[in-house]
């Protein structure tokens, strides 16, 4: 008889992801049988997912872990997997921003973190980057408030914002803001030739390359992608090269193996009109830069917080690709990434001294929503 284990969980949209949140407690201790617990809660891999609790997407295929912290910097700890959809894969390698945005209203909910009545600010240790993370969470009266007047890009109507501070977030990967040493590094892709990167690590690391120098326009919306597999394998080659640049595998076509969310793979062009996947018209004078993320091997459907964090820390270092496109005069309070389903607006607080040519990045910020879907127990067989 197959045995069954019970499972507490709770089922969030975080951004514009979606992911089940678990109390580490309810964990199996040893970590290396997490693995074959959440591909079959997730019912990897099968590209329906039809037998768990998975979406058939990545960014419906995401867990949050979390348990209270003894970091004195920190309320609770976070561990973001990314549970590949068609591979036997957990990926805990980066972080996820939209997903942490729920991490701050589940806290609360559990009673990790006590609420005050107005705002309550969770510090979040994500145990994948060793970063921390400040969610101010909307707790009138001491109670989460999920509806609000507020609307992300990707996520029909509207809710109460979630405010996100990666506090100094360069260096995930322990070499800095800059990786590889450089602001521009040149790839040899099998096929193309030479193409220039920029390879920057905050919140989590981006290889960014010019839409124009890879034939594309960064108008691309994901069906226009996903119907070309030459330029999704473009991309993947890309990525991969840039993830053996920077050592983590030893072969760039092992990638999506070997390390299939790091580093995320988005190219960038300069602020022009375009239309958005659900028929919306762009205006360049709305948007900072144009951009598009990969993940998991797929073109993501809107933008990935930790991406947006990125971007802002990229588009302040002088000389980078993002620094390259983007529109003169740029507001760094304020830059508006044009995405596949509409706009981000994300910040960065940055020092550049005199002399250097790299900035200090005290912090990167944005907004993101939240919503408790669902409490209960999933019925993991196996």
């Amino acid at each position: 008889m197959t045995a069954v284990k019970k499972l507490p969980v709770t089922i969030m949209r975080g951004g514009t992801s979606k992911g089940v949140y678990i109390l580490e407690d309810d964990m199996p201790k040893n970590h290396d049988d997490w693995e074959p617990l959440l591909l079959r809660l997730m019912g990897s891999p099968d590209a329906k997912q039809i037998d768990g609790l998975g979406g058939s997407y990545s960014v419906t295929s995401k867990v949050a872990i979390i348990k209270k912290s003894s970091n004195p910097e920190a309320d609770v700890d976070y561990t973001f997997a990314q549970v590949s959809v068609d591979k036997p894969l957990v990926s805990y390698k980066g972080n996820c921003g939209n997903i942490s945005s729920g991490v701050g209203p589940f806290a609360i909910e559990k009673g990790l973190v006590e609420a005050k009545d107005g705002i309550t600010t969770v510090r979040i240790f994500n145990t994948n980057t060793n970063k921390i993370i400040a969610a101010d969470v909307q707790t009138p009266g001491g109670v989460v408030e999920y509806s609000g007047d507020f609307a992300i890009a990707g996520v029909p109507g509207t809710a109460s914002p979630v405010k996100l501070k990666f506090v100094n977030p360069a260096g995930t990967l322990g070499k800095g803001l800059l990786p590889t040493g450089n602001v521009v590094d040149t790839l040899d892709v099998p096929g193309l030739g030479q193409v220039q990167v920029s390879i920057v690590d905050a919140a989590n690391p981006l290889v960014f390359v010019k839409a124009g120098d890879i034939g594309l326009t960064g108008k691309e919306l994901p069906d226009d992608l996903n119907a070309k597999p030459e330029v999704l394998d473009l991309l993947e080659t890309i990525r991969g090269l840039a993830a053996q640049k920077l050592g983590l595998i030893d072969d760039y076509k092992r990638s999506a193996w070997d390390t299939p969310g790091i580093p995320k793979m988005t190219f960038v062009a300069g602020p022009e009109d375009y239309t958005t996947s659900d028929g919306k018209s762009i205006a360049q004078k709305d948007i900072d830069l144009l951009s598009r993320m990969m993940s998991m091997q797929k073109p993501h459907p809107s933008y990935a917080m930790t991406g947006a964090m990125c971007t802002a820390a990229a588009a302040v270092t002088p000389g980078s690709i993002v620094n390259q496109v983007l529109a003169p005069n740029t507001d760094t309070q304020f830059i508006r990434i044009g995405h596949p389903a509409g706009i981000l607006e994300c910040g960065a607080d940055f020092r550049l001294e005199d002399g250097r040519s790299v900035p200090e990045i005290d912090d990167t910020f944005g907004f993101r929503t939240a919503n408790l879907l669902m409490e209960g127990t999933a019925s993991i067989r196996g």
